[in-house]
């Protein structure tokens, strides 16, 4: 069966479309200001285009890229964890982020919820052991949640905490509280779960761990990984 191209029905270029898209979703940019720095460019294009853009092609971005990274087993390590969560405002109501980065950053999950007790906590950890498989140590912080969660599937014994040890997803909450602000927050749970999904494959896409390599190294990963991006959803 042949592959249908999700640009057909569109008359501007796929270029376009996906260069508004990483614009909006990797950068801590308002929607305003892609269609500024477009314009810019000499492309004439309405905010609301690019809300369109993303809300559309986002989806289909963020699933290519885990297609590929999940069919490398070396971008997924199973040797250590790190989970936490992080208090979000919807419409005035706090609800709960829980992500999880393995020891390199890299982003493995991501889920939203009303609540931050054992239910949510199995639910979050037996999503990413569906994706991911299990991991050597779960490292966590002293939330009780963690503790029962991880009894009932029997992941008690590999579990880690500590003071300091989990910084590794402290530090990974700063480009999604980036993002957080230049959204002026959220206003539904659903856009929410949508937007942190999306936004977690794109930030793995291009983290290039600059921090760990050489100047020579890091502009081949980044020269690749654009590339990589402006081939997606290709008929």
């Amino acid at each position: 069966m042949t592959k249908q191209n999700p640009f057909r029905y569109f008359k501007t270029s796929p270029e376009i479309i996906r260069l508004a898209v990483m614009m909006y979703i990797r950068f801590p940019l308002s929607l305003r200001n892609v269609e500024d720095l477009l314009h810019e460019r000499g492309i004439d294009i309405c905010h609301e285009t690019v809300r369109y853009w993303w809300n559309k092609f986002g989806p289909l971005f963020a699933r290519e890229i885990r297609k590929k990274r999940i069919n490398r087993p070396q971008n997924y390590s199973n040797w250590k964890w790190h989970l936490d969560e992080v208090f979000v405002k919807i419409n005035g109501e706090t609800h709960y982020l829980w992500r999880a980065v393995d020891h390199e950053g890299e982003v493995l999950e991501a889920f939203v919820s009303k609540r931050r007790d054992r239910k949510a906590a199995l639910k979050f950890l037996k999503k990413i052991m569906k994706r991911c498989g299990k991991p050597r140590v779960i490292v966590t912080d002293r939330l009780r949640s963690y503790r029962a969660a991880m009894t009932l599937i029997g992941n008690k014994e590999i579990q880690e905490t500590g003071r300091w040890k989990n910084n590794r997803c402290e530090n990974s909450h700063l480009p999604f509280r980036r993002r957080e602000q230049a959204m002026l927050q959220f206003r539904r749970l659903r856009s929410l779960q949508k937007f942190v999904s999306i936004h977690s494959s794109i930030h793995n896409h291009f983290n290039h761990e600059r921090h760990l390599n050489n100047r020579e190294t890091f502009k081949l990963q980044r020269n690749a990984a654009l590339a990589e991006w402006q081939q997606l959803c290709a008929a």
